[in-house]
């Protein structure tokens, strides 16, 4: 009987491409690693940790609830998840809300509850959900499929039916929307994971109107661009524009996993019980998170001062693409949402950074994506453009 053949294998799937650095603790802008080394974090954990890490705020809520209680069933009600959908609601367009536990599960029941009301108030199963080219809204088979990106798709097929892809920010792809082939529309505000890319604001009201006089629902992913991220406490309010429904996930519990799906009444009627669940969506834990996250986000002017530092990071990065702008062809983003489109590889840039201690993320092979905390400061931002500065030199 021959040896067993023995592979040595790391114990964590080999899904990411990590960085060479072990973070083990984090406060406000900053985080360290297990060498007692300091780094300015600009990806907020992907556009996660809008307060900073570890917010008084949250923690405090968190231990205080960790006292009491972690986890029951969504078949008893939970004070918590309740404070945190009256929050929700009256500071958003939408009527009631549904608990999950990240950004793919929060569009994967937004798209479920967009074919449900198609089919209970039009009686028919037929008409895809339409998104947008260069989108991103998960990695479940549904949400990957919504995603109009080969390179996310690649190797999953079959893929989902029903979703149909169109240029992203083209008037001229709009006529393609009608109620006879369109059941629903689902785009991102501010494409992150595309290259930050904001919408325009006249190809989106152009598109918003198509779907009021159609009858065909307007579904906006904030799950990157929600929670004050874009200078407003959603991204839809820059844009004069009410959705049907809204995913939530990333902000919305400072780093404790939650998301959520907003919607208008009638159309969130159209989940009765047993047609959607979650075991774990809006626990006790997830919701005080959350709630303790809104009502520091509404009470101490975070989005607002968030909003001036976005402006004031904004001015120095033209300035620096003045400075190099061969290097640097283009400033864009919202709030604190920003993408340098770069000559370079967007990754030699990152790790440049992180050698500095400095970090910042790609969206792309060319673009730079960077995401600092609201909380951050000026001091913060000064520091940020002279190490970004040295990088862009260095090249």
């Amino acid at each position: 009987m021959s040896e067993a053949v023995t592979t040595s294998f790391d114990p964590i799937m080999a899904t990411y491409s990590r960085f060479p650095v072990t973070i083990i603790k984090g406060k406000g802008s900053y985080v360290w690693d297990e060498d007692g080394d300091r780094y300015l974090d600009y990806t907020s954990g992907i556009a996660t940790c809008n307060l900073g890490h570890v917010p008084d705020t949250v923690q405090a809520a968190l231990h205080e609830q960790i006292d009491e209680l972690w986890h029951c069933s969504n078949l008893f009600h939970i004070p918590k998840q309740i404070e945190l959908a009256t929050l929700l609601t009256q500071n958003s367009f939408a009527d009631q809300v549904f608990f999950c536990n990240s950004g793919a599960e929060a569009n994967e029941a937004a798209i479920k509850l967009a074919r449900r009301f198609t089919h209970m108030t039009k009686n028919k199963n037929t008409g895809d959900i339409v998104t947008f080219t260069q989108s991103f809204h998960g990695r479940t088979l549904a949400t990957l499929t919504a995603t109009a990106q080969e390179k996310i798709q690649e190797g999953f097929a079959p893929l989902v039916p029903g979703f149909r892809y169109l240029p992203f920010n083209s008037m001229e792809a709009l006529d393609a929307i009608t109620a006879e082939n369109t059941n629903a529309v689902l785009l991102e505000l501010v494409q992150g994971e595309g290259g930050v890319i904001p919408a325009d604001e006249k190809w989106v009201e152009a598109l918003y109107q198509i779907c009021q006089a159609e009858g065909i629902l307007f579904m906006v992913d904030e799950i990157q661009t929600g929670l004050g991220r874009t200078g407003m406490l959603f991204a839809y309010q820059h844009y004069g524009i009410e959705p049907d429904i809204m995913t939530l996930a990333k902000g919305l519990g400072s780093g404790f996993p939650i998301g959520a799906v907003l919607a208008k009444g009638h159309i969130s009627q159209a989940f009765s019980p047993g047609a959607h669940g979650s075991t774990f969506g809006g626990n006790p834990l997830a919701s005080a998170a959350g709630v303790a996250t809104i009502k520091t986000l509404l009470k101490s002017r975070v989005i607002e001062k968030g909003a001036e530092n976005g402006h004031y990071l904004k001015t120095k990065l033209k300035a620096l693409q003045q400075k190099y702008p061969d290097d640097i062809h283009e400033v864009r983003g919202k709030g604190l949402l920003f993408g340098l489109v770069t000559e370079q590889k967007a990754s030699d840039i990152v790790y440049l950074a992180l050698k500095r201690h400095v970090l910042i993320l790609t969206a792309g092979p060319h673009v730079v994506r960077i995401l600092p905390p609201l909380t951050t400061t000026k001091e913060e931002i000064d520091h940020f453009i002279t190490i970004l500065d040295s990088v862009f030199e260095s090249l």
